[in-house]
């Protein structure tokens, strides 16, 4: 698989925050370790216990892989008990922590729940330190990794823009070692003579690990082991199974990769792993109530995973290596990947874009999410195609809070952008979809595929709030391949609310592409857009004081609105919201 994508140029109010946020992050600046939770992932309470028989084998740290896996005399390892167990099986997992990499053959359907606090651990605890100098060294290490750059083994890094992986302020960042003191993440670097306190360097050729701070009555943990879990057994489920301080290569594509359909995974904190945490790689996969946090390269990543199912999880603090955020690196990205559904999920404090998808991506509904200060874009739908985004909550988002790239068919309902760079940016650029040579094709879809133009037509918004951009323009519409004017795009707004803290900040209402002609129309003002376009009939600009608060909650004069602005929701979104049809609302609901 090659890189994935190039990009385009281009205080909490408590007494307003929503339920659900407060339950799934802390949104600051340190929420890479803030503590989230979400219903008991990880073991923290007992997984319901489905289908279970004589087929059913138990797991604990105490037990022995020579041990019949009954409650009284449990197995050893998960790998162990996978290997044992027939297809239909059921394994429990007790609480603890296990070190080994399980991987479930095709043909083996099983069910694997935790029955405490379980944790797939890919570290081990270094010892046997000695001083050498400044520096302390383990000899004899043996755990060697590959550091692949991209998502193909042994190929270099591209040195394009957009398609470089690799940060040159963080030249390790593919080296997928990683070791803590006291639970500390330390930074790796490229040879001893740089070894200071907080950092460590792998000498693969002498197989020593170097470490700047002085160990002794410290606990050093290291990453010795890639992958945590390989899922090939159709219709498996796992429940309740934490992962943490794997070491997967980029190419490896995730310490979790689930490489068979209808695959469920609830309930699962996946955290620190040294590049992506969990990638969907086939049909019909559900993943419920994951925590996707800390991870190197990617939390969530999914390709070729029709009919992918996420509900009610929590992608944060990601792209910890600090990987350039493009071609692919963030909070959750996915490819080529049709009938999506992002239900009741937050995407927060990524290093990159909280949410992508891209590369002929199709029918994607975002629904009740919330991507929040992501260090590039809220959300990103790129040469893509259907794309419904509501009840989104998109605030401090450090580029865009939506970024509409060559993507057809898109509608944006009863969402807020807030204190963003660019809050709604649709732009286009040259690459079209019945071009060859172009890089994004779905390989499984027709040639060229009916399904997609990679062109951005129509764009809907309506009943949406934009507030306080932070950008050059509320409305921004470009063509940077100067073909088509904003018209010919059939960007259609109407029933939104925009503000502005002055006239002048932003100075532009919209940038409106003109097509051939190089530089766009710019509006200063609401009424002269209306005016020259016949956009935004029913739509209000205030200036003045904001119009939501920090998280995104409406404030009074906001709801004071609804009436004169917001248009009734048509059935579509009264299905996805469970509202009735014609309710009208500003926003996102809280």
């Amino acid at each position: 698989m090659r890189n994935l994508t190039r990009r385009a140029r281009s205080p909490l109010h408590a007494s307003t925050l929503s339920a659900r946020i407060a339950r799934a992050a802390v949104i600051s600046a340190t929420v890479a370790t803030a503590t989230i939770s979400v219903g008991h992932a990880a073991g923290a309470a007992p997984a319901p216990l489905r289908n279970a028989a004589a087929t059913t084998l138990f797991v604990a740290p105490s037990g022995s892989n020579r041990a019949p896996g009954t409650s009284q005399r449990p197995m050893r390892t998960i790998a162990a008990a996978v290997a044992r167990a027939g297809s239909g099986s059921t394994i429990l997992v007790r609480s603890g922590t296990y070190h080994e990499s399980v991987t479930i053959p095709t043909g083996k359907r099983l069910t694997i729940l935790n029955r405490g606090a379980v944790w797939l651990d890919g570290s081990s605890r270094v010892t046997d330190w000695y001083r050498d100098g400044d520096d302390w060294v383990r000899r004899n290490w043996l755990a060697q990794f590959n550091s692949s750059p991209t998502f193909t083994w042994g190929a270099p890094d591209d040195p394009r823009q957009f398609w470089s992986f690799i940060n040159p302020r963080y030249p390790m960042a593919a080296h997928p070692d990683q070791l803590w003191v006291n639970g500390r993440r330390q930074r790796q670097v490229s040879n001893r003579s740089a070894v200071r306190p907080g950092t460590f360097y792998v000498d693969d050729a002498g197989n020593r690990l170097y470490l700047g701070a002085n160990p002794r009555g410290n606990t050093v943990r290291a990453s010795t082991i890639a992958k945590a879990l390989t899922v090939r057994g159709a219709g498996t489920v796992i429940g309740g199974i934490g992962v943490r301080r794997y070491a997967p290569s980029v190419p490896h594509l995730g310490a979790v990769t689930i490489e068979a359909t209808n695959v469920s995974v609830s309930r699962a904190k996946i955290e620190d792993n040294a590049t992506i945490g969990l990638s969907v790689l086939a049909h019909d996969g559900h993943l419920r109530r994951v925590i996707a946090r800390r991870n190197g390269l990617l939390g969530l990543h999914a390709h070729l995973a029709d009919g992918l199912r996420v509900t009610n999880s929590v992608v944060a603090g990601n792209n910890s290596e600090h990987f350039n955020h493009a071609p692919a690196a963030g909070g959750m990205k996915i490819g080529r990947t049709r009938h999506v559904r992002i239900i009741g999920t937050t995407f927060a404090g990524n290093d990159g874009t909280g949410f992508w998808a891209d590369v002929s991506s199709y029918a994607i509904t975002l629904n009740d999410i919330r991507s929040v200060e992501n260090r590039s874009h809220g959300i990103s739908l790129e040469t893509s195609s259907l794309a419904l985004v509501v009840d989104a909550i998109v605030v401090a988002n450090r580029e865009d809070g939506i970024k509409i790239n060559n993507t057809s068919r898109v509608s944006v309902w009863n969402s807020t952008f807030h204190r963003n760079g660019r809050s709604i940016n649709i732009v286009q650029d040259g690459r079209r979809s019945d071009d060859p040579d172009e890089y994004g094709h779905n390989p499984t879809r027709p040639f060229p595929d009916p399904t997609m133009s990679w062109i951005n037509r129509p764009v809907v918004v309506r009943n949406t709030v934009v507030s306080a951009t932070r950008g050059n323009c509320l409305v921004c519409v470009e063509d940077y391949s100067r073909r088509f004017t904003a018209e010919q795009l059939q960007v259609s707004l109407d029933n939104n609310v925009y503000q502005r803290p002055t006239s002048t900040s932003p100075y532009w209402f919209a940038v409106w592409s003109r097509g051939t002609v190089v530089n766009p129309y710019v509006f200063t003002t609401l009424s002269w857009f209306r005016s020259a376009t016949g956009r935004d009939r029913a739509s209000r600009l205030v200036q003045g004081d904001p119009i939501v608060f920090p998280d995104g909650a409406a404030r009074p004069r906001l709801r004071e609105m609804t009436a004169d602005v917001a248009t009734g929701i048509t059935p579509r979104i009264a299905d996805e919201t469970g509202r009735s049809v014609g309710t009208r609302y500003l926003g996102a609901w809280f």
